[in-house]
């Protein structure tokens, strides 16, 4: 998956929160509506978390050391993960706090400004619905066949599908806030205010707890997806190479390790075995649309009933 598509998401995300969250915050102020600060509160915990990608994305480019030789493209996978952090406090336990301490004092929304909650949730579900088109436009190139779910579950580039739940949540909450006000401005009781917030909060809880558990996948270290690992084997075999066994791991959301064993000639010179390593390597950078880190071990192979082994990602 592109950095520059996900990017692309997060900025037009961050956009519309920040608008959103100032609009939200002056409804509360003029309306004591539990449902629009659980809004504002959400809006602001979602501009938050659009920085973190956008900082996680700036340190994921960083050059490899001698203290991280293999880079530092999982700092997105840590990024990520803490904007499921910051979604399921921020965002959830708060909203869920404050709808408890209207369900204590379920006044309902009076005065001259009832009508403002109104407008601006209206406004703030078209703007989260423009900024939510160009997350589904940008993730629609490197989706291809895949559905939503799948998609989301198997990226392991974590910008794309963190912005989509993001702003799917948001506009569901949007439509909630928007039901509980109504009904409160309806029937002068608060409860239904309380009870959009707390929907809101149930919302986002259950969001947070989606990303971290697919974060936590990346961060512990998956293989490359199906597709990758049977591109790499083919590579390896392509020359009359036997395969012995091959792990992969994504380094980051672009970069692969690559770890394979394969049988060589027990007659086969010390050139003839780095020619076919060299040729291999080339085969599988040619193959793979990532970098690819490469680590190719020669062995004999006695057996010639062993199976290959190889290891494949959730994809």
């Amino acid at each position: 998956m592109a950095a520059s598509g996900g990017s692309k998401a997060v900025v037009a995300a961050l956009a519309a929160n920040l608008t959103i969250a100032l609009f939200k915050f002056v409804a509360w102020a003029v309306t004591a509506s539990s449902s629009m600060l659980a809004e504002a509160i959400h809006s602001v915990a979602d501009s938050g978390n659009q920085i973190l990608l956008l900082v996680g994305g700036k340190k994921a480019r960083k050059e490899a050391d001698q203290e991280h030789p293999f880079g530092y493209g999982r700092e997105r996978y840590v990024y990520s993960f803490i904007v499921s952090i910051v979604l399921f406090s921020v965002g959830g336990l708060f909203a869920l706090y404050e709808a408890w301490q209207k369900f204590k004092d379920p006044h309902g929304i009076e005065g001259k400004w009832w009508w403002v909650p109104l407008a601006v949730l209206i406004g703030a579900i078209i703007a989260e619905g423009f900024s939510f088109r160009t997350a589904i436009k940008e993730s629609n190139l490197v989706r291809g066949k895949q559905s939503w779910a799948k998609f989301v579950r198997t990226a392991k580039a974590p910008e794309l599908p963190v912005i989509l739940l993001e702003d799917f949540g948001a506009l569901i909450g949007l439509v909630l806030a928007l039901c509980g006000v109504s009904l409160t401005l309806v029937t002068g009781n608060g409860v239904f205010d309380a009870a959009g917030t707390a929907c809101i909060g149930l919302l986002l809880v259950a969001i947070a707890i989606v990303l971290a558990v697919e974060t936590k996948s990346l961060l512990l270290g998956e293989s490359a997806t199906a597709e990758h690992v049977k591109l790499i084997a083919s590579a390896i075999t392509a020359e009359g190479a036997r395969l012995i066994h091959l792990k992969t791991l994504h380094l980051g959301p672009e970069e692969i390790l690559v770890a394979a064993k394969v049988s060589v000639p027990a007659n086969a010179t010390g050139a003839q075995i780095a020619a076919a390593i060299d040729g291999a390597e080339s085969r599988i950078r040619a193959a793979v649309e990532h970098k690819c880190v490469i680590y190719i071990e020669p062995d004999i192979l006695i057996s010639t009933d062993t199976v290959p082994e190889t290891a494949a990602g959730k994809g």
